[in-house]
């Protein structure tokens, strides 16, 4: 199995480009690992190289994408999501476990983060949701991007006005953080529920705007009518 990650890796270096890596930076404020491979070149040696790989067990698989998560590398981490995403029919409640550790000892910047729990965790919190309880023992979490991931695991299903009970649960958990990553995330899962639940999500940014962050509220009220916008954002 060690050889499939080798030849990824040649993959990556053979697609890296030193200005791609140096636009990609500025994106970040953490110290970032990057090859410089464009997102959509990343995307296609994911897909070209699970072609190999696609008859292994789904633990074997999982075993390559916790190597990958485990370099550090940026390009490296969103294969590894790539690959889970792609086991998702396979899902069974073990396997938790297994994305909540990479989370809390692999996920350290956005990008990573949202890639992993907008389509791997948001599917098995959808097949299981007995796991919503796990995501508000996130939210009170030290890591940053527990609490982060939190909220954005339930980007997809609070579009599709899935959750809303569970949503306001998360986001007032997070209300007041200080971490404007954190206060992004669930901002970003507020707006995502105002598309099927307006009224309730503006009536809950209503309640709680004189404390909560300007940036929690701003990505909350983004996709709302304006004169909704200008309620909430009057002092």
């Amino acid at each position: 199995m060690k050889e499939i990650l080798r030849i990824v890796r040649q993959s990556l270096t053979d697609n890296a480009y030193e200005a791609t890596r140096s636009s990609g930076l500025r994106y970040f404020r953490e110290q970032i690992d990057l090859y410089g491979v464009k997102s959509a070149v990343v995307g296609q040696i994911a897909k070209e190289h699970f072609a190999t790989i696609k008859n292994l067990s789904k633990t074997e698989i999982f075993s390559l994408c916790d190597d990958l998560w485990k370099s550090g590398k940026m390009e490296e981490s969103f294969i590894a999501c790539n690959w889970s995403y792609a086991l998702r029919k396979q899902y069974e409640k073990e396997d938790f476990a297994i994305f909540e550790r990479w989370v809390s000892h692999y996920v350290s910047n956005w990008a990573s983060c949202d890639t992993l729990c907008n389509h791997t965790l948001g599917t098995i919190i959808d097949m299981y949701p007995d796991f919503l309880q796990e995501l508000k023992r996130w939210a009170l979490s030290s890591n940053r991007w527990m609490k982060r991931a939190s909220a954005v695991s339930l980007i997809i299903p609070a579009r599709q006005g899935r959750y809303l009970n569970d949503i306001f649960e998360i986001a007032d958990i997070l209300l007041l953080d200080k971490d404007d990553m954190v206060q992004k995330g669930y901002g970003w899962m507020l707006k995502e529920a105002s598309k099927a639940h307006l009224n309730e999500v503006f009536d809950y940014v209503m309640k709680n705007k004189q404390v909560m962050p300007r940036t929690s509220l701003r990505y909350a009220i983004e996709k709302m009518p304006e004169e909704m916008k200008k309620k909430a954002m009057a002092k």
